[in-house]
């Protein structure tokens, strides 16, 4: 909308209001001599007086019209709503003619618009306090495909921008890696940035839904305190994506791997390794109690067995092999999992990703 529309109504077909600019007006006053040149008995004007006297009413509303444009493009709006046109008589027995309305941005409305949208765990992390990237959004719209990372900031610095390659892997385990690209976030950012998000010139937007897994290693960043040259490299998790989720649902957004210890040492959810004795993760502040399930039987061990295997039935076996161990309160609803799992099989086809899901959110709970 190049030119400014205007209307008494409320709003125009085919745009919806974006954002309100506030109340605008404009008013011209015609001359103090505008009542005394009209004849006493206005049923004896003639045409020529008649015109006259319309067409000055007409250039007063006109440029009253005229200002109140005005005031709306100063303020940044491209159209006017609820215009009202009046005339006042003032002192001096002047005419004034004030045109008021509420000043807008339109936008024009797409009903055809088609908006994809998707986002990721990211699947790579760092062990130290560099702004973690753990989640990426991506959106096309109108042929154009945006990013927007998300990053853990462990030491809440006020971050201003940041430089990272992005490699997204598809379904045909096809790699797209973007070098370099730039990030900026808005102020009063905290623990959990949002980058604001950036188009992206080698997507298309039939890619997006075909994406299905991001790493993200960064290079370097900006906060107040200056530029930060970014030397580690980052590790990748060693979960499944659906396993990763799952771990993810219950520990936090930043969580990467499982929580081990073997006495000396302590590996947290986020990652970081710590000495025994620290009840705190050095990096993200877990709890070490929070994190220790206290299960007397190996779970991870079964699974581990279980995914050396080529279906739901041998996987069972291993299950079965080892099921008087298991502690009591989980036999039952692993039994009817694997049993679900053997039926579906045979309509459905593999089900042993599942099977292993289900299995450790079975122990995890």
């Amino acid at each position: 909308m190049a030119d400014l529309m205007i209307t008494s109504g409320q709003g125009f077909e085919g745009y919806e209001v974006e954002a309100y600019k506030g109340f605008v007006y404009g008013q011209i006053a015609l001359g103090t001599n505008f009542f005394q040149d009209l004849p006493q008995n206005l049923a004896e004007m003639n045409v020529q007086e008649s015109t006259s006297f319309t067409n000055k009413l007409q250039q007063a509303s006109d440029t009253a019209i005229k200002k109140l444009e005005e005031e709306a493009k100063k303020k940044g709006a491209n159209a006017i709503i609820g215009l009202a046109l009046n005339y006042t008589e003032f002192a001096s027995r002047s005419v004034g003619a004030i045109a008021s309305g509420t000043a807008v941005v339109l936008r024009r409305k797409n009903e055809n618009l088609h908006t994809v949208s998707q986002e990721l765990y990211i699947t790579s992390y760092y062990k130290k306090p560099v702004p973690r990237p753990v989640q990426i959004r991506i959106k096309g719209e109108a042929n154009v495909v945006k990013l927007s990372p998300v990053f853990m900031n462990y030491k809440k610095d006020e971050m201003i921008a940041i430089k990272v390659d992005i490699e997204l892997t598809n379904y045909y385990d096809e790699k797209l890696v973007l070098r370099g690209m730039d990030f900026t976030f808005e102020k009063g950012n905290v623990s959990k940035l949002e980058a604001v998000w950036t188009e992206c010139n080698h997507l298309e937007e039939k890619d997006v839904k075909l994406i299905k897994e991001a790493k993200i290693h960064v290079i370097k960043y900006v906060t107040t305190r200056g530029v930060v040259l970014n030397e580690e490299l980052p590790l990748v998790t060693p979960l499944t994506y659906a396993r990763l989720a799952n771990l993810k649902a219950k520990r936090g957004i930043d969580a990467m791997v499982k929580y081990q210890s073997n006495g000396s040492i302590w590996t947290c959810n986020c990652g970081c390794i710590n000495k025994s004795g620290n009840e705190e993760c050095e990096l993200c502040g877990r709890k070490e109690s929070e994190m220790n399930n206290s299960h007397t039987f190996d779970y991870e061990a079964l699974i581990e067995r279980m995914g050396e295997k080529k279906n739901v039935s041998e996987m069972k076996d291993v299950l079965m092999e080892c099921i008087k161990d298991v502690e009591s309160k989980y036999r039952m609803e692993l039994l009817e999992t694997m049993e679900s799992a053997i039926k579906y099989e045979k309509t459905r086809g593999d089900m042993k990703s599942y099977v292993l899901d289900r299995v450790e959110q079975i122990f995890d709970i």
